[in-house]
């Protein structure tokens, strides 16, 4: 269950309205004192009825603050990082700075 301000609130009222519809709860705070939950609706849309039991177990569990969704899309992948350097090169870095130990 996420707490929010309410200039934070406001400023980002469409983000937090989106939570929530994927049904998370929220508390909005004034100076750090909870003055309001907002809730999913209690009725069943027809997203609703068309989940299996185990999104509507995800689902209250995500209304209930025990999860968090992920903030990024299942099939993100980080950017692809090039090699630095080749494995023959860089054994032949080890070997150089092992040289003085032997």
């Amino acid at each position: 269950m996420r707490s929010v301000g309410i200039k934070v609130l406001k400023n980002k009222l469409s983000q937090y309205l989106k939570a929530v519809a994927a049904g998370e709860t929220l508390r909005v705070t004034d100076r750090g004192k909870v003055v309001a939950e907002i809730v999913p609706p209690k009725g069943r849309s027809e997203h609703e009825a068309a989940m299996t039991d185990a999104e509507r177990q995800w689902a209250e569990l995500v209304r209930q603050g025990v999860v968090t969704p992920a903030k990024r899309p299942a099939n993100w992948k980080p950017p692809r990082r090039f090699p630095m350097m080749t494995l023959e090169e860089l054994m032949k870095e080890i070997d150089a700075d092992r040289e003085d130990r032997v």
